[in-house]
């Protein structure tokens, strides 16, 4: 009776592992460094024998914040895969990235998602003048995460409501911003810019008259950033100059490759322009009017940066 008995429990026991449910194994890359290729758009980690990798288009990831609460969606497809992989010994970046990679340490499994959703959040990368208050964006950072996927793995399938993967961060060039103390009056409009090679920064207003007046100030003329009043950051291609910025149309060549706008003031706050204007001892034959931004934040798309609390845009003669 007791030998039935146990026969019967093992029966259960047995019928109990083979229900359909699957183990679930869990991947875990939290604390490990997203990488990509250089010679195919796959970002990958890696932690010891094991690799979780994406591949997808490397513009997938641009230069520019996404707004806030909506990251980019992109369905995993036949061209946009994730997969996991484990290997027999320990491997590197030269198991992923040649064109033929490194046979050992030898693959023993791979899982292959088959549905989900990539979701990817970007914001920039920004390091801060602590004497002037400025910042420059140095990089992006995107934050991966995985909706709903779906990995199909030698035993079964396996799904995850939410995997996050992580960082993975891209480097930009820094903005040069190399402006000298001298300004220039176009000579075709009422635009006041600082030009160094193929930067342009221009102040354009509608109020040419009142603030830039030839007579000697005794507190600085204000204007506050709006749309009488804009202020632009261009770089080109090529070196620019007024000539250039004259003809009209404006020339294809060079041809612009980035454009910041100055973000709208606020009164006694931000974004404020400040002009002094006095004889510089030019014996009353001419004026020198000095153009000074006071905390001015400058955006592209969704990305922005913080001029500085006091940036000189420069200073021009006019002869009386």
């Amino acid at each position: 009776m007791k030998r039935l008995l146990a026969l019967f429990l093992l029966g259960i026991v047995i019928n109990a592992c083979d229900d359909g449910d699957l183990e679930v194994e869990n991947i875990d890359f939290t604390e490990v460094t997203a990488t990509i290729c250089t010679s195919k758009d796959v970002v990958y980690k890696i932690k010891d024998s094991e690799m979780l990798l994406i591949e997808i288009p490397a513009s997938t990831f641009a230069n520019d914040q996404t707004p806030e609460g909506t990251p980019i969606s992109i369905p995993i497809t036949s061209s946009v895969k994730v997969k996991y992989r484990q290997y027999n010994g320990s491997i590197t970046a030269d198991n992923i990235c040649p064109t033929i990679p490194n046979a050992n340490p030898s693959l023993q499994e791979e899982w292959n998602a088959t549905a989900g959703t990539i979701q990817i959040t970007t914001t920039a990368i920004k390091s801060t003048n602590q004497t002037t208050g400025a910042t420059r964006i140095t990089g992006y950072r995107h934050y991966i995460v995985f909706k709903n996927i779906t990995f199909e793995k030698p035993d079964g399938v396996q799904t995850y409501e939410t995997y996050v993967f992580g960082n993975y961060n891209t480097t930009v060039s820094a903005l040069p911003l190399n402006f000298g103390e001298e300004a220039q009056k176009s000579t075709c409009d009422t635009r006041v810019f600082n030009i160094s090679g193929s930067e342009l920064l221009t102040f354009n207003t509608s109020n040419y008259a009142s603030l830039f007046e030839n007579v000697v100030t005794t507190t600085p003329r204000t204007a506050l950033i709006n749309s009488s009043n804009t202020l632009s950051y261009n770089i080109y291609n090529n070196v620019v100059n007024n000539a250039f910025l004259c003809t009209n149309p404006l020339p294809t060549t060079p041809v612009l490759l980035e454009e910041w706008n100055a973000v709208d003031g606020v009164e006694n706050v931000s974004g404020i322009i400040e002009i002094t204007t006095n004889d510089d001892g030019l014996g009353g034959v001419g004026f020198r009017h000095t153009i000074r931004l006071k905390k001015v934040t400058l955006k592209k798309g969704n990305s922005d940066f913080y001029l500085g609390d006091d940036y000189l845009l420069g200073s021009f003669i006019v002869a009386q």
